[in-house]
């Protein structure tokens, strides 16, 4: 059984799933899926062809599936999907797809974590267990990846890529692709590190950590330029789906990855 406001403005072309809760002076528009147990709080607006998975929650003042700031879009149909256990916070915007990308969606991975007044642009796709920190803000078809992070106030360029268990520090410029299980930062952003915590909390084990610091040393510390230090690790370093997932994200980087810290080497950054 739902529990819907009567001051709510719900459309009767919404697919509402059980166990609703729906707040005053909320709006959900038509062609809107909801699924099971999703709590949309007051003030809160739906636009056309979202489809939400279950257990969602949504908090005054989103805006989830306004169309897309962008000139090349003429109106056509696209949609956001949003997955399960999605929290939106308060005045987070996300926006639909559009024709030109090609790929008429814009995706929110299960467990993720919108924080106050981020913004998702048109035709991004964020995987499983994000967190965008508050005020952050991904272009139009950014890519983040699973298990990423963005502090706050981190700023996307369109078409960028994040990799999985990535953590990128508050008020960062992203102008280039973030490489898999690290830490950036910085003005420039730049390479600080494995994002070592973060990948102990996930249950990856001393030797893989160590793994993964070695493969980035070879990349970035050995006097190779990227191909050639990319080239090196796949020769010398075992087989592994961490070794996999950092070469393959770098050679499918069509911007270039994030430079090493200069002051690296001087100890500056451990």
């Amino acid at each position: 059984m739902n529990n819907i406001s009567p001051l709510a403005c719900v459309s009767k072309k919404a697919i509402l799933g059980d166990n609703i809760e729906i707040g005053p002076f909320a709006f959900v528009d038509d062609d809107v899926e909801i699924g099971d147990g999703c709590k949309i709080l007051p003030h809160a607006t739906i636009f056309k062809y979202v489809k939400m998975g279950k257990n969602c929650e949504i908090f005054p003042g989103a805006v989830v599936g306004a169309i897309p700031q962008d000139l090349k879009y003429e109106g056509e149909i696209t949609h956001v999907e949003i997955g399960d256990n999605v929290t939106i916070r308060e005045c987070a915007t996300i926006n639909r797809g559009t024709k030109a990308s090609g790929k008429l969606v814009t995706k929110i991975g299960d467990n993720s974590l919108i924080m106050s007044y981020v913004h998702v642009a048109h035709d991004c796709v964020i995987g499983k267990h994000c967190i965008l920190v508050s005020y952050s803000g991904v272009a139009g078809e950014t890519n983040v990846d699973d298990w990423a992070i963005l502090g706050g106030g981190a700023k996307a360029h369109q078409f960028s890529k994040i990799g999985c268990h990535a953590m990128v520090g508050g008020m960062s410029k992203i102008n280039k692709d973030i490489p898999p299980y690290v830490l950036c930062g910085r003005d420039p952003i730049c390479y600080a590190g494995v994002n070592i915590v973060g990948l102990r909390r996930r249950g990856f084990s001393s030797d893989v950590i160590r793994n993964i610091r070695d493969i980035y040393d070879t990349i970035y510390f050995q006097g190779y330029n990227i191909s050639d230090g990319c080239a090196k690790v796949e020769a010398g370093f075992p087989q592994s789906e961490e070794r996999d997932t950092i070469l393959n994200f770098i050679k499918n980087s069509k911007r270039g990855i994030i430079r090493a810290n200069d002051s690296k080497e001087k100890g500056e950054i451990e």
